[in-house]
């Protein structure tokens, strides 16, 4: 039987492959993590150079082989080209966009290296699966050392409307290289027919039922949506919710509903228009103050970025102005976190949540749409609030579907979400769970690597 050989940016240190605090791409491709399986990449270290060969590890029959990120090569290849340019152009907000010819070499390069770490290490017969926009070129090198192997893509972010992508000068070049694939996934049909009209536009090339022939090679074009594990996820947070913090919590909102939202702390994720919706619901709804409590987990990330501490601070103010003009002595409308919790505690507030509010400005899918509906208490369950924009909305239409621009939209959906009757809202539940342990992790790896198997 074949290998299979993940490819990501980051692999993560074997010890927080599972368990409670497990997350990420590890939650993701769980069905794929087995025994014999070798997992590639960037080990989260920098050092004076990138490396030159890899550093594998064996743990739990599953090898993990890593390199480090030169110093100056992590700046240029994951803060500028990758974060700086690609995420916000695919997530299509050009304006956060800031191109340097520079980076664009230094991305190729460390996308050479990583191909030239992995050759050693490669069998003839190895599957291989790269993921993410951070790895568009590393087929492309491997293809030009001579590896005939099968070799699929996995894009876990949205593709953006051809006309924005030709926005970025290597856009050709970046097609041709993700047209070294065997099999190129998408999270939505939307996503797959982006790229397909950039395809089209750019380079050409027409798309017979999502396949595409370049260069005597056929690539095909597959939408496979992400997921988790519903029913483990639920048995988790069923568990976490009886322990003594979960009942604090309880205690805490003394009787009141709870909202929560838990994102990264990134402009893509609409916390500052969340934040505004949530202040408007409160200005529109005054029969709901005091009745809620909105906790908001937004953990940090990229620090080192201007943009990113820029959007800490305006949150700040924001919770400060909130709570300033409507907290009680013994009530704050709204509670801020911006430090990492373990996702087993996060998944008993989900069950306790009242409402999970989900307003991603644009997303690739959003997992936490569906551990919030897992999570649910059948019996009683809460209602999810998603924006439309996530990939997860196409899947999960009995959600309060918003436009995260719409604040008043957004502050109405949540006084609907707290006066729902509890039929309609287990009506809603047991049409989400069916689709959430539908679309599963172990779906989406085993339809991928059926795919990639052809």
């Amino acid at each position: 039987m074949a290998r299979l050989v993940i490819v990501s940016n980051r692999v993560p240190d074997p010890a927080e492959t599972s368990g409670p605090r497990a997350g990420g791409l590890a939650v993701g491709l769980a069905e794929a993590l087995t025994s014999g399986t070798l997992w590639f990449g960037w080990s989260g270290k920098t050092a004076e150079t990138t490396s030159m060969t890899a550093n594998s590890v064996v743990h739990n029959g599953l090898t993990y082989a890593t390199i480090d990120l030169g110093e100056a090569d992590y700046k240029a290849y994951y803060l500028g080209f990758s974060n700086g340019t690609l995420w916000p152009i695919f997530h299509m907000m050009p304006g956060h966009a800031v191109f340097d010819r520079g980076d664009y070499v230094v991305y190729r390069e460390v996308n050479q290296a990583f191909a030239n770490a992995l050759l050693p290490l490669l069998e003839p017969d190895d599957l291989i699966w790269i993921h993410d926009y951070q790895l568009l070129g590393v087929a492309a090198a491997l293809r030009a050392a001579g590896v005939s192997n099968r070799i699929g893509f996995f894009l876990h972010i949205p593709f953006p409307a051809p006309a924005l992508f030709e926005v970025l000068p290597p856009a050709k070049a970046l097609l041709e290289a993700m047209l070294a694939h065997d099999i190129i996934g998408f999270q939505t049909s939307y996503d797959r027919a982006h790229f397909l009209g950039a395809l089209s536009s750019i380079l050409g090339l027409p798309a017979n039922d999502g396949v595409v022939t370049y260069r005597n090679r056929q690539v095909s074009c597959v939408v496979t949506p992400i997921g988790i594990d519903a029913d483990s996820f639920a048995q988790m947070a069923t568990n976490i919710a009886r322990r003594i913090d979960a009942r604090r919590m309880i205690e805490s909102l003394a009787g009141r509903a709870l909202m929560i939202g838990v994102d990264r702390l990134d402009y893509t994720k609409g916390l500052p228009e969340r934040f505004d919706a949530y202040r408007r619901f409160l200005q529109h709804y005054p029969e709901h103050r005091r009745q809620v409590s909105f906790l908001q987990i937004a953990a940090p990330s990229r620090e080192e970025v201007e943009r990113y501490r820029t959007l800490r601070e305006e949150l700040n103010h924001k919770t400060g102005s909130i709570n300033g003009a409507y907290s009680d002595f013994d009530w704050v409308p709204l509670r801020y976190m911006t430090r990492t919790a373990p996702r087993s505690m996060v998944a008993g507030l989900y069950r306790i949540a009242r409402i999970g509010l989900v307003t991603p400005l644009r997303d690739g899918m959003n997992l936490v749409a569906k551990e919030y509906i897992a999570a649910q208490n059948p019996a009683d369950p809460g209602v999810l609030i998603l924006s439309r924009f996530a990939g997860a909305a196409s899947g999960m239409p009995e959600a309060l579907l918003v436009n995260p621009f719409d604040v008043d939209g957004v502050a109405e959906a949540i006084s609907l979400a707290l006066t729902m009757p509890l039929d309609e809202r287990q009506a809603r539940y047991t049409a989400l769970m069916a689709r959430v342990r539908e679309v599963s992790a172990a779906a989406y790896c085993r339809e991928f690597t059926g795919w990639l198997a052809a």
